[in-house]
């Protein structure tokens, strides 16, 4: 399961619009109140199958999936 934990903020967009692009399927959460659960400082999130990456390790990981 991939979970993009989004506030829509620059950077989130960016990375919604590549995992569009890449027809990765993926589900969004924008419930600040999850994000806080988990201890999320920074955004945007990537969880793919319970890892969680940020944006840099998001990209990296859809550039290898080529």
């Amino acid at each position: 399961m991939i979970i993009l934990y989004t506030i829509d903020c620059p950077k989130c967009k960016r990375l919604e619009k590549i995992l569009e692009q890449e027809s990765v399927q993926y589900e969004v959460c924008r419930d600040r109140g999850t994000m806080e659960q988990k201890g999320f400082d920074f955004m945007p999130v990537l969880e793919v199958d319970g890892q969680m990456m940020n944006y840099s390790e998001a990209i990296n990981w859809i550039n290898e999936r080529g």
